[in-house]
């Protein structure tokens, strides 16, 4: 209906053409042709009113993090649904980002019972200090110093950034005692590379939507739905956090804005305390 919102993913654009297909009181499918072989992750789209993870005054987070934080969520359930590989500590490359700080609230919770796991966040020394001060990581390193960390234990690798100079050095380092590498971003665009001639496990492309088929099959789509709300809301409530706010969001509108954004990101130049929200 004329002036209903919906959750999902939208192209940067002035306008947009839906075919909607399947259609229902949480929302419906894009069937365009040339998006019906996607993932329902990706075409589907929720009425925001029957949306149980939808708040009116969140939704600037919901725009920056909910994407990402879904991404952290099945992460941290995919390791643990495989007893993180043997390990019992876990390194996540651009811990600074938003599904790297993500995975490390969602890993955090676990301190105290069966699933503990030793963390360690490793970023670039510019965010070292932020990184550190979000408090959920038990360990962080600038990527300068990875060197001086003692590779005597079974870990775990989740690569946020896509940097080959950073796998390899972790992979070498770590060798045999590496039980997984886990691939999910691309955070150092400029030094993207395969994982090929590695030593140690070859790296496996963290692929988001099979974890969520697993567990609707397992759990069923309500349970799912209700863990990660339970997740999701734990999370903004600290990321809002009116003393230390992990995120302050700055809104602007207009093409200007969105190109000035675009640009000054992939020039490393938005703060990772920042994040912004842009219409058109």
């Amino acid at each position: 209906m004329l002036g209903e919102r919906f959750y999902g993913y939208f192209p940067i654009a002035d306008e947009i053409v839906l075919q909607p297909e399947h259609i229902s009181e949480s929302g419906f499918m894009d069937g365009m042709p040339h998006r019906r072989e996607l993932h329902t992750v990706y075409n589907q789209y929720l009425r925001t009113d029957a949306d149980p993870l939808w708040r009116a005054d969140h939704e600037g987070l919901i725009a920056l993090l909910r994407p990402l934080f879904t991404t952290s969520f099945l992460i941290d359930d995919f390791l643990e649904d495989n007893d993180f590989f043997g390990a019992r500590s876990v390194m996540v490359s651009s811990a600074s980002s938003k599904t790297g700080y993500g995975l490390g609230f969602c890993l955090a919770a676990r301190r105290g019972g069966e699933s503990t796991i030793v963390t360690t966040g490793l970023t670039s020394a510019a965010n070292f200090a932020f990184t550190r001060d979000l408090g959920c990581w038990d360990r962080v390193v600038d990527y300068t110093g990875l060197s001086s960390v003692a590779a005597d234990e079974p870990s775990v690798y989740v690569d946020m950034s896509g940097s080959t100079t950073i796998r390899e050095q972790v992979h070498r380092q770590w060798q045999d005692r590496l039980k997984y590498s886990c691939a999910v971003g691309g955070t150092h665009w400029e030094s993207l590379g395969s994982g090929k001639g590695l030593a140690g496990p070859r790296p496996v492309l963290f692929f988001a939507p099979a974890q969520v088929k697993k567990r609707r099959d397992e759990w069923g789509a309500m349970e799912l739905t209700s863990r990660l709300a339970r997740a999701w809301s734990s999370f903004v409530d600290q990321v809002s956090n009116t003393e230390q706010p992990w995120l302050a969001i700055k809104e602007a509108r207009g093409h200007d804005a969105v190109e000035h954004s675009y640009i000054a990101l992939l020039d490393g130049a938005v703060p990772a305390r920042e994040g912004r929200v842009l219409s058109l």
